[in-house]
């Protein structure tokens, strides 16, 4: 009986308790355990009113905003240099992290090395390469169209000494070493988008490696070989008024009309100016600031990136510019060739193509053989007509 009301007595107050903590008033203040609900967009005042919130430190920011750690990447992007143990002299960008923010030609206003990035990627590799194939497609479509430049009268058989051992010398180590640097500047800078896919990325990557020490080293070479050319052949390419006639008649290379000019016509006078003295200088100042071999100089990474552009550019130009002039100096115009190997033309080359130049050896100005003649008894002579 007892036992029978207690077990009565448990299952009606078990029973009764849901509804007694539903009909319950809420503590004082809401919420439980007399934890307010709270609305953030309430709060004040804000952590960004308070005063000195721009100059806190990274410290004081933590004791108002809880991880946020604005005042710390503020100073990274600062650019201003940070606490480094390594000396300037052997990494002067040590304390910098993030370069600051500029706007190069063709960029975003952005880090210098994203616009950098921006610069080569956007401008610099598809502009560039369009250049090279719009000019090697130029020069097929010449070749196609025209033809050879050929001779129109038969060669004498007389021959005039065009260019000595020296001089060639001195062009055929400036060539090899600009066909190397632009084979593999091209391979390191477009080799990605033809190359790699064949290739694979293991093959491909030794190679580039490969190439860039190669182009590293070999620089040099072209820019001693540069000086000399330019010292060698200064004086015959100084501009003359009859140049001008060359330039209105485009040479004659369209027409086939016969245009006069001294030992280097007007076209070549453009390539040595413009293409080995202005952009052959600028590509190897630059490219020598990129290898870090002149001394005193600040190789920063800003520096570098600036190098690298003009670089990029100067070398592309030039290598436009020297596609037609290999072109003419190899199959595109009869004997040219030669005369580079060889170092002398026949007289009717001679006068059909640098008439001046043939004038002033006929009426003995300029010596038909410069270098002596080991094997000659006496003196060379001059060309018929002398």
């Amino acid at each position: 009986m007892i036992r029978s009301l207690f077990a009565a007595l448990v299952i009606s107050t078990a029973a009764l308790a849901p509804a007694a903590a539903q009909n319950a008033s809420p503590p004082p203040g809401g919420g439980l355990g007399h934890i307010q609900s709270t609305n953030i967009f309430e709060v004040k005042p804000d952590a960004n009113q308070l005063p000195g919130y721009t100059e806190q430190t990274n410290a004081e920011r933590a004791k108002v905003q809880p991880g946020n750690n604005a005042p710390f990447w503020r100073q990274v992007n600062s650019g201003e240099p940070g606490y480094s143990s390594l000396p300037k002299s052997q990494a002067p960008e040590a304390g910098i992290l993030i370069q600051r923010f500029v706007q190069y030609p063709g960029s975003d206003y952005t880090t210098a090395g994203e616009a950098w990035r921006q610069v080569r990627n956007h401008w610099i590799i598809p502009y560039g390469g369009g250049l090279l194939l719009i000019a090697l497609v130029a020069i097929l479509l010449f070749y196609f169209g025209k033809g050879s430049i050929k001779l129109h009268d038969k060669p004498t058989g007389r021959r005039i000494e065009r260019f000595t051992y020296f001089e060639r010398a001195a062009h055929w180590v400036n060539a090899a070493a600009f066909v190397i640097l632009a084979l593999s500047g091209i391979v390191m800078a477009f080799g990605k988008f033809f190359l790699l896919p064949i290739m694979g990325s293991a093959l491909f990557g030794w190679m580039t490696w490969v190439l860039k020490t190669v182009h590293n080293f070999v620089g040099p070479v072209f820019a001693v070989s540069l000086v000399v050319v330019l010292i060698t052949f200064f004086k015959d390419n100084i501009p003359r008024r009859y140049d001008l006639l060359w330039l209105k008649k485009g040479g004659g290379l369209l027409t086939g009309d016969h245009v006069p000019s001294h030992r280097f016509n007007a076209g070549e006078k453009i390539m040595f100016w413009g293409g080995m003295l202005f952009l052959g200088l600028i590509s190897v100042f630059s490219g020598l600031f990129l290898d870090m071999v002149v001394p005193g100089l600040s190789y920063t990474r800003g520096n570098m990136q600036i190098a690298h552009m003009i670089h990029g550019v100067a070398v592309l130009l030039m290598t436009c510019m020297i596609m037609g002039h290999i072109y003419l100096g190899t199959i595109g115009m009869q004997g040219a060739f030669k005369a580079m190997k060889t170092g002398y033309v026949d007289e009717t080359w001679a006068r059909e193509h640098h008439e001046y130049w043939y004038d002033d050896i006929k009426d003995g100005k300029i010596p038909a053989q410069r270098t002596p003649d080991k094997n000659a008894k006496t003196s060379p002579t001059r060309p018929a007509g002398a």
